[in-house]
């Protein structure tokens, strides 16, 4: 855990990085911890992408959230929680979020983190064609399987032959 401390006031999110499933929701957990009787607690959530100003997602005083209208469906605060949901996530989610947290006692003492989201989309069933599609003849010529998936992030291709996994040589190459 990492933390960002300010005299009285402790923020403490679980990883700096969180990968997400495209259409699913996301929570993004933030711990808030102060040993300040406070008056006031407010909760500021900032999204950036790389090289793009910040943009103002949501904040809340107390117990009152105030979204930006543009987003109001998609983020979810529900303070005392600092804490975020991003639900349905999308790829175009992907980015740095930011919480900010002031806390007004004697004086205002503030926080704040930032999460790197990345976006996830799960791979489709993988789809393989023959060519030539006729099949060949024992011992003569060579036959091409191709395989193709529509989506997914990170696709990694395994060919195997009765369960065990095939390596380039005399009767095999991979491209």
């Amino acid at each position: 855990f990492s933390a960002g401390i300010c005299s009285a006031l402790k923020l403490t999110v679980p990883s700096h990085t969180i990968h997400g499933i495209e259409g699913q929701p996301l929570h993004l957990t933030v711990d808030c911890n102060f040993n300040t009787t406070a008056s006031e607690i407010q909760i500021i959530w900032l999204f950036e992408r790389p090289q793009s100003n910040p943009k103002y997602l949501l904040g809340s005083v107390n117990q009152t959230v105030v979204p930006d209208l543009e987003y109001q469906h998609k983020f979810t605060l529900i303070p005392p929680s600092a804490s975020l949901t991003i639900n349905p996530l999308h790829t175009s989610d992907e980015g740095n979020y930011i919480v900010k947290v002031n806390v007004r006692g004697n004086g205002t003492t503030t926080a704040s983190q930032k999460i790197q989201v990345a976006v996830d989309v799960p791979v489709t069933k993988p789809a393989v064609h023959t060519e030539p599609s006729s099949g060949v003849v024992e011992f003569v010529g060579n036959i091409t399987l191709k395989c193709t998936v529509e989506k997914g992030t990170r696709v990694v291709y395994q060919w195997m032959k009765n369960g065990k996994p095939l390596h380039a040589g005399p009767n095999y190459t991979f491209s």
